[in-house]
């Protein structure tokens, strides 16, 4: 005697209107943690830069001038080393301005002993963002709307005005910028 069973389960469609479903949920957090993880470099960035803003400072008060380069605060142990950007490949090394790397340029007074002000840049991935609000937008290749507002900054002065191109000009970046 056999008995009509109803066979329980999933059919084949149920499946993949399931599958689907998950799909369409993990490409949509893939996006939200792509943009999270932009954020987050564009935070280190904001840090690296505020940490060489603060060894300049303590490089003026031991020498009662700023550096001429990212490698002077290396050198006199004000940094550990130079700060490379999150998305510098393993084996970059930094010896000039570049999106590798974080964008300084200087400013001496005539008659002065050294650099009395400073301008520190990075390319943030995140152009909408509103930290950009915060910074400084100095272009110290002109000297506009740096603290000393006229050419004679250094020749690796860079434009901290760009809004959707990196401090060197990096198409899909936009400058972060500091400056006394």
């Amino acid at each position: 005697m056999f008995k009509n069973k109803k066979e329980k389960g999933f059919t084949l469609l149920e499946l993949l209107v399931v599958i689907g479903i998950i799909g369409l949920l993990a490409s949509i957090l893939v996006v939200n943690l792509t943009s999270a993880r932009k954020r987050a470099r564009d935070t280190k960035r904001i840090a690296d830069v505020r940490n060489l803003q603060t060894a300049s400072e303590d490089y003026y008060g031991k020498n009662g001038k700023y550096p001429t380069g990212i490698g002077d605060l290396v050198t006199g142990a004000h940094i550990p080393v130079w700060p490379l950007d999150p998305l510098a490949p393993s084996g970059t090394t930094c010896s000039a301005n570049s999106d590798l790397c974080y964008w300084y340029s200087y400013y001496t007074p005539t008659g002065a002993l050294g650099p009395q002000y400073y301008h520190f840049g990075t390319s943030f991935e995140d152009t909408g963002s509103l930290l950009l609000n915060q910074d400084r937008d100095c272009n110290s290749i002109t000297g506009v709307a740096c603290p000393y507002s006229t050419s004679g900054w250094t020749a690796g002065g860079f434009d901290g005005t760009g809004a959707i191109v990196g401090c060197g000009g990096a198409a899909g970046r936009a400058c972060y910028d500091v400056a006394q």
